[in-house]
C-alpha cells in the first residue's frame, strides 16, 4: 500500500474560515497612515499626474478631505506643504502662518480625532530643493539642525500630534527633541525616518510635492540603498537621540531592513509605502496586466509581515474600503 503523509499542511488552507483562523499576519486600517499634499495658492484639487487619484489640496477644501479619510476609519495623515514663496533657507517651513501650520489647525478644527503627523525637512521650501542650508554647493548638517528644529516646534505649537524628521541630518532627532522638550512640549512623539535611502522610487513624489532638487542629488545624506547593517546604525542613533517610532523608507524594495529593524528593537516601527511604489502598481492595474486589489492587499500585508506597525500608504482610502468589504 502506498505511504501517504500524515502531515498534510493542505488541511487548514481548505475555506476562507479556517484560513482566517490560521492567518498569522492581520492588515488592519488602524495600522494606515494617508499622506496629503496641500498647496498654497490652489483654488481647487489637482491631480497629480504620476499619481492617479493623489491630489494637492488648496486649504480652503482640506477640512473636508480629512472628513472622509476619517469616515473610512483612517486614524492618521501625514503632511506635506506646498508654499508659494521658497528662498534658500525654507522661511516659510518655521513660518507659524504657512501652509502646514495652518492646515495643521483646520484639520483639527474640522477632524479633532484625527491624528495629525508632519514632515519634517526642508527640501519643499528651498529654492534650491534640497534639505537643509546649502553652502560652498553641499548640504550643511549642524546649520541645518536649528532650522528643522525650529520647523517642528511650529509644527508641535500648531496642535500636530507627532512630528517626522525626514531630512536625514545628523543629529536632528536630539535637536528636535531638545527644542521640543524646551518648550514645554515634551509630549509630542518624534516619528523618524531613521532608515531612509536614496532610492529612485521617489519620483512621483517630487512632482506632488515640488521638491526635485535643483542640482546633485540627495545621496550625500540619504542611504545609500546597498546597506542594510548601516541602517541599524541608523535606528539605534535615532532611539539614543529620543525617537519614539522609527521608519524604513522605501517598503518593498526594503523589507529585509524592516525585519531586521523589527528583530534588533521594540519600538513602533512605520514603513513607508511611497508614490514610485505606488505609480507602478496603478500603471499595471490600468494597464489589465494585475488585479490592484488583490496586489495592493498583497503588498501592504507583506509589509505587515516584515514587521511594520504602521504602514504609510496612498492606497489608505481603498484600502480602508476592502476592509469594510471583507
Amino acid at each position: 500500500m502506498a505511504s501517504f503523509p500524515i502531515v498534510r499542511m493542505r488541511r487548514t488552507r481548505q475555506n476562507e474560515k479556517l484560513r482566517g483562523l490560521v492567518r498569522e499576519t492581520h492588515l488592519n486600517v488602524e495600522q494606515l497612515i494617508y499622506p496629503l499634499f496641500i498647496a498654497e495658492g490652489l483654488k481647487e484639487p489637482n491631480e497629480v499626474a504620476s499619481m492617479p487619484g493623489i491630489m494637492q489640496w488648496p486649504l480652503e477644501q482640506l477640512g473636508r478631505e480629512v472628513e472622509r479619510v476619517a469616515g473610512l476609519g483612517i486614524p492618521a495623515v501625514l503632511l506635506f506643504g506646498l508654499p508659494e514663496q521658497k528662498d534658500e533657507v525654507g522661511s516659510e517651513a518655521y513660518n507659524p502662518q504657512g501652509i502646514i501650520q495652518q492646515a495643521i489647525r483646520r484639520i483639527k478644527a474640522a477632524t479633532p480625532d484625527m491624528l495629525v503627523i508632519t514632515d519634517v525637512c526642508l527640501c519643499e521650501y528651498t529654492s534650491h530643493g534640497h534639505c537643509g542650508v546649502i553652502k560652498n554647493g553641499s548640504v550643511q548638517n549642524d546649520e541645518s539642525l536649528t532650522l528643522l528644529a525650529q520647523m517642528a516646534l511650529t509644527h508641535a505649537e500648531a496642535g500636530a500630534d507627532i512630528v517626522a524628521p525626514s531630512d536625514m541630518m545628523d543629529g536632528r532627532v536630539g535637536a528636535i527633541r531638545h527644542t521640543l522638550d524646551e518648550h514645554g512640549l515634551s509630549g509630542t512623539p518624534i516619528m523618524a525616518y531613521s532608515a531612509k535611502f536614496a532610492s529612485g522610487f521617489y519620483g512621483p513624489f517630487r512632482e506632488a510635492a515640488g521638491s526635485a532638487p535643483q542640482f546633485g542629488d540627495r545621496r550625500a545624506y540619504q542611504m545609500d540603498p546597498a546597506n542594510a547593517r548601516e541602517a541599524l546604525r541608523e535606528i539605534d542613533l535615532d532611539i539614543a537621540e529620543g525617537a519614539d517610532i522609527v521608519m524604513v523608507k522605501p517598503a518593498m524594495a526594503y523589507m529585509d531592513v524592516i525585519r531586521r529593524v523589527r528583530d534588533r528593537c521594540d519600538l513602533p516601527i512605520a514603513a513607508y509605502n511611497v508614490s514610485g511604489e505606488y505609480a507602478m502598481i496603478k500603471a499595471a492595474a490600468h494597464n489589465g496586466w494585475i488585479d490592484e486589489r488583490r496586489i495592493v492587499m498583497e503588498v501592504l500585508t507583506g509589509i505587515r509581515r516584515a514587521g511594520a506597525d504602521m504602514i504609510i500608504t496612498y492606497f489608505a482610502p481603498d484600502v480602508a474600503r476592502w476592509l469594510k468589504e471583507e
